[in-house]
């Protein structure tokens, strides 16, 4: 299950990465934290005595995805007022 798991991740990263990335940069951020994602699951599949998911890599893994997750979110916000902004109908017509 764990190598499904990893191909899902691997997938999901290289669509945002090959097709989305053309509407927004920051796709290439989140493309490239699902292919550690997979890395991560593929690690933990081939050799499951590593327990990358526990102790100083779950740490690592817990702050890396973090870390991905404000800038991910600060980016939607500002993009997403942006979008909102950029819709009001002018009040001079």
């Amino acid at each position: 299950m764990g190598y499904m798991y990893a191909a899902i991740w691997f997938i999901a990263g290289f669509v945002l990465i090959f097709r989305l990335s053309k509407e927004n940069k920051i796709f290439y951020l989140a493309g490239a934290f699902f292919l550690v994602l997979g890395g991560w699951w593929l690690a933990d599949a081939i050799q499951p005595a590593w327990q990358v998911f526990q102790g100083v890599p779950g740490i690592v893994l817990k702050v890396i995805t973090g870390v991905v997750l404000v800038i991910l979110a600060v980016q939607f916000f500002l993009v997403n007022r942006a979008g909102r902004n950029g819709n009001k109908p002018d009040k001079g017509d």
